[in-house]
């Protein structure tokens, strides 16, 4: 006797036809008639009476209807408590300051809707700190910028990010935003995370020859500081449009300017430690954070962006 048997019989005697049960089983008839009647011959008695309205249960087929509810509610239970006890425990997740601030919210509602029973633990800082905490084990995953291949994680492109000059506004909101090229960015003063993150490694290897560190840019490791500096008028940046997600008067306080060179487009990584180090609560997280971040794409509500094919 097998379980769909149970399936099959049960709904023939909740809809009162073979047929109309076939179709919502999404079976042939004949098929699902033929697992009846195997399932009448295992049994040794008639369960089914077959007339022109339809089908009836025996007195025998009444008493193995509601067993057979039974034990079909048990095996969901079973079924139910084997992939809970698959996705308990804490999964721990980097996110760098721009992402954290168009992802960290939707994943913390994903995460809880789909698997109440994980503890999300989210850390936020500067992409440098998180790929040491990787190293480290102490993240499961991270979404990083500057992913080494010397590096022994599973790695996985997630997003394409534009790249814009950032500067206090002067004038009054252009009507588009304009485009320039890193070569005119010469005589701007420029503030810029440090060597050790992922923004400043995608621009460093952007500008050959190290021309970048001829700038000589104020450094730092901040993003709500920096962004404080350029707001205060000390510099210009270069960001991707989530660093001003959490900024309210963002089109009031600065002006964008989207970089035009080619090259320069920030690649957001999915890193984690291989798979079979993580657990299958990690295991989930990973695909939580993929659907995501394809869903804020369609959506619009991560600017600048575009689902990464980088590799493929």
């Amino acid at each position: 006797m097998e379980l769909r048997q149970l399936r099959y019989f049960v709904r023939v005697v909740e809809l009162g036809s073979m047929s109309r049960a076939a179709i919502d089983l999404d079976l042939v008839q004949s098929a699902l008639s033929q697992q009846i009647s195997r399932l009448e011959g295992e049994l040794s008695t008639r369960l089914l009476r077959r007339g022109a309205k339809g089908v009836t249960a025996t007195e025998a087929g009444l008493a193995f209807f509601r067993e057979a509810q039974l034990a079909l509610r048990h095996a969901d239970e079973a079924a139910r408590a084997a992939q809970q006890s698959r996705l308990l425990g804490t999964v721990s997740v980097g996110l760098a300051p721009t992402t954290a601030s168009v992802l960290g919210l939707p994943l913390v509602q994903a995460v809880r809707e789909r698997y109440p029973d994980v503890r999300l633990h989210l850390v936020e800082s500067l992409s440098g700190h998180l790929a040491a905490m990787l190293n480290a084990r102490q993240l499961d995953l991270a979404v990083l910028f500057d992913t080494d291949p010397g590096r022994r994680w599973s790695v996985t492109p997630l997003v394409e990010e534009k790249l814009f000059l950032v500067r206090a506004r002067t004038g009054r909101p252009a009507a588009s935003i304009p485009k320039v090229k890193l070569s005119q960015l010469r005589d701007l003063p420029l503030i810029l995370p440090s060597a050790s993150h992922g923004l400043r490694a995608t621009l460093d290897e952007a500008v050959a020859g190290g021309r970048l560190r001829l700038l000589q840019p104020m450094e730092i490791d901040s993003l709500a500081l920096l962004m404080d500096a350029v707001r205060a008028g000390l510099g210009c940046t270069i960001q991707p449009q989530s660093a001003l997600s959490r900024i309210p008067d963002r089109h009031e306080a600065f002006e964008l300017a989207e970089l035009s060179d080619r090259r320069l487009r920030r690649l957001n990584s999915l890193c984690s430690l291989s798979d079979d180090e993580l657990s299958p609560a990690a295991l989930a997280v990973r695909v939580v954070i993929a659907d995501c971040t394809r869903a804020l794409i369609a959506s619009g509500r991560w600017a600048g962006a575009k689902p990464s094919h980088h590799g493929s």
